[in-house]
């Protein structure tokens, strides 16, 4: 079934009024502002490796509050147990029966601040929400309902008693990236309005309208040669010299569902090769493992998603509907 122009120019509306609303808290970033959206829209997660004071906090809160939803934050620390994330079930004597505590998971955006600071046992009480949005506890599962976004957050400066995200929890993130610094303009307008600073926003469209947009991310047209060419930049991140281990085949699902969502935001109701070239480093470079011997030289991730988006051609053929 074809995206009608009228769905094409309402989800083009609704997703640039959350980026601007959005925008009113976060200054100058609204190229992370949209990848986060468009995270949110895929129904995916998103990793921010970024130092303190950039904005992290504000972002999660100013995006729940554009679309009409909830928001949590958890300070994630070495004595944080799973049920502190989770929840846990708690006995009542007057009542006689077992209720249920609902946990700070339970929410439409979850800041996960610090989340390599907590232990690999807590750390892993977020693998099934984030995979399946639901949570079970004493055998009991419940959905924590939609959207579902979760925000984790890691210092890439301050290592010291941390515990590194293992690989299959880095895979269930869609993408990854940061905040950073905002430019001089973007800094002085901090500081003039540094007292009268927005930190709410009102909403402008509702958790229903973000539901809709995420099913209609399904309707997007990919090419068989799109559905090629992701797999050609996945096996190529597997056959670089300085990889160890590349991109699953979870992380080209991941592309191929965000590049569905950019193509919407573009007018469009089908995928391009610009729209992978565009995610392929915010979407693929934290699944890659490099070897030891690469990351002493100083190669990075994003360098040999650079590389490999360079080498891998793409299709010949104009890709449309």
């Amino acid at each position: 079934m074809a995206v009608t122009t009228e769905q094409l120019a309402t989800f083009q509306r609704d997703f640039h009024s959350v980026a601007d609303n959005v925008e009113q808290v976060i200054l100058g970033k609204r190229h992370v502002i949209e990848l986060v959206l468009i995270a949110m829209i895929s129904e995916g997660h998103v990793l921010l490796e970024d130092v303190p004071g950039t904005g992290k906090t504000s972002l999660a809160r100013a995006v729940a509050q554009s679309v009409q939803g909830t928001n949590t934050r958890i300070q994630f620390t070495p004595d944080l147990l799973p049920g502190d994330v989770t929840g846990i079930t708690v006995y009542d004597q007057k009542t006689g029966d077992f209720e249920f505590h609902a946990g700070p998971v339970f929410a439409n955006v979850v800041l996960a601040d610090e989340i390599n600071r907590a232990s690999p046992k807590t750390q892993s009480a977020l693998l099934e929400v984030m995979s399946e949005g639901r949570v079970t506890v004493d055998g009991v599962t419940r959905d924590v309902g939609r959207p579902f976004l979760v925000i984790a957050t890691q210092n890439p400066i301050e290592q010291a008693g941390t515990y590194r995200l293992p690989e299959a929890q880095l895979d269930r993130f869609m993408l990854k990236t940061s905040l950073g610094y905002p430019d001089r303009a973007a800094t002085v307008q901090i500081f003039e309005g540094s007292v009268r600073t927005r930190r709410d926003v009102a909403p402008v469209i509702t958790r229903q309208t973000i539901s809709a947009m995420s099913e209609l991310t399904g309707q997007v047209y990919v090419d068989p040669l799109i559905y090629d060419y992701i797999a050609r930049l996945i096996d190529a991140t597997r056959d670089a010299e300085q990889v160890r281990l590349g991109a699953s085949v979870r992380g080209g699902m991941a592309l191929t569902r965000a590049v569905r969502s950019r193509a919407l935001t573009q007018g469009r109701d089908y995928v391009v090769p610009d729209d992978v070239k565009l995610l392929a480093a915010p979407v693929l470079s934290h699944r890659l493992i490099l070897h030891p011997e690469a990351e002493f030289d100083g190669v990075t991730a994003d360098a040999i998603i650079g590389q490999v988006v360079l080498a891998v051609a793409p299709p010949s053929q104009p890709v449309t509907r």
